[in-house]
């Protein structure tokens, strides 16, 4: 049987200073965030729920120790959450959304190269001596803590892949304090770390991987580690060699200042009430389409090509329509006009009556914002004018609602919008729902 690693007897620190990385992550975000404006939530079982009350998305420490599991269907543990004393949230994406920010912004005072990975988590380059690079990760972990009120974990080493594993340290070795500099832990712990990791769980190695990598006999992070690194790119892919050197302590996956969108950006929700007519599907093809021009704005990309779909419910055994369309736009664009008016080229598709219960709208073949020179007859009148960022600008001053295009604009909010009757205030983003204080 395996040693249980320790990190007593810490071997004696280089003074050497050197490159190593940062990854700070914040420990159960959701269920954090909630706690911070909610001081009464603390010690209690708390799961944050997905959109539409759906399923658990996260829990606090005391609701794993109740054993309810990531995904979980809250109808199933509604008829008994008072028993257990389990506290349910709904999904408070503006507050979640700015308490990240905040948080980024913080990280950057301790390093001028930050890589947001996440909405909960970050790279950070750091460099210092093993001693410098401790109290670097607990002043990180205090200021974090000070300033928002959310816990924090950071792991320091000379990979993404080290750092991350140190991270994961930290956050279930009570004696780190939430700290772990990799390097600065005796060699023997360390080994023993990854003796006892199996490798499903390194950082980009999925369970489909794992099958395959079993059948080479690699069942932990240290077998990965100790592989020949050319097989394993032979067999797999360059991505694994890289991990594998990673492993080693030799960093591959470049810092990266801002992560790049994806060759698609897809907006698409379940409604909390089916939409059953041409009116209230162009009102959805509306808002997604405005959210795909807004985030190609804001990412200088345009697109050649959207896709809009609608679906029932996959429950809904009296019902079965999937209607889709695809349309190539007449150059790339991130107009909200030419969006809006592509995606509602699904409205004759739509048939009356039939309760749709999801839709989404999908923009493919992403470019760089005037990659190309487009001849100015072709250009839209909409980008000439700045239309898009203009909208964007008005609803950052004024809130999302504010302003929108077509059916998009009615002031009258969608019926289908997700269900959150369980969602706390706004605190940091809506002036009426500001967090009161009143004196004992």
């Amino acid at each position: 049987m395996k040693a249980i690693p320790t990190f007593t007897n810490i071997d004696a620190p280089s003074t050497q200073r050197e490159e190593y990385i940062a990854h700070v992550d914040v420990n159960s975000f959701y269920v954090s965030c909630e706690r911070v404006f909610d001081p009464t939530l603390e010690g209690q079982p708390v799961i944050v729920l997905s959109n539409n009350d759906g399923c658990v998305v996260a829990r606090s420490s005391e609701a794993k120790a109740l054993d309810i599991g990531m995904g979980e269907p809250w109808f199933k543990l509604a008829a008994d959450a008072n028993r257990m004393g389990l506290v349910a949230k709904s999904s408070n994406y503006e507050l979640y959304g700015e308490m990240s920010a905040r948080v980024m912004k913080l990280l950057a005072r301790f390093s001028a190269w930050v890589e947001i990975y996440s909405i909960d988590e970050a790279f950070l380059g750091v460099r210092g001596t093993l001693d410098e690079l401790q109290t670097l990760g607990e002043r990180i972990k205090a200021e974090v803590f000070r300033l928002t009120g959310l816990p924090v974990c950071v792991g320091i080493a000379k990979s993404k892949t080290l750092a991350k594993m140190a991270n994961n340290t930290a956050k279930h070795l009570n004696v780190l304090g939430g700290v772990c500099v990799w390097d600065r832990a005796p060699q023997q712990t360390t080994e023993n770390l990854l003796a006892r990791l199996p490798v499903v769980e390194v950082w980009g190695i999925g369970p489909r991987l794992t099958k395959r990598l079993r059948g080479l006999g690699v069942w932990t992070a240290k077998d990965l580690r100790d592989a020949n690194e050319v097989q394993i790119r032979d067999k797999f892919s360059i991505v694994q060699m890289r991990t594998v050197l990673e492993l080693r302590g030799i960093s591959c996956i470049a810092m990266e200042e801002e992560r790049e969108v994806k060759g698609q950006l897809i907006f698409s929700r379940s409604f909390s009430d089916p939409i059953t007519d041409r009116v209230g599907m162009e009102q959805v093809m509306g808002i997604y389409a405005q959210q795909a021009s807004a985030r190609l704005h804001k990412h200088q990309r345009q697109a050649k090509i959207l896709t809009a779909w609608a679906m029932t419910s996959h429950y809904n055994q009296h019902q079965d329509h999937q209607p889709a369309i695809t349309v190539k736009l007449p150059g790339p664009s991130a107009d909200p006009v030419v969006l809006t008016k592509a995606a509602k080229q699904l409205l004759p598709r739509i048939l009356v009556g039939v309760k749709y219960a999801r839709a989404g709208v999908v923009v493919m073949d992403l470019q760089p914002w005037a990659m190309q020179e487009t001849f100015e007859p072709f250009v839209s009148v909409h980008e000439a004018k700045q239309i898009g960022p203009l909208i964007a600008q008005i609803r950052s001053e004024h809130g999302v609602k504010a302003i929108g295009l077509g059916a998009a604009g009615l002031a009258q909010g969608p019926a289908w919008q997700m269900r959150r009757e369980m969602m706390s205030p706004r605190y940091t983003t809506h002036w009426k729902e500001l967090l009161s204080v009143k004196a004992a």
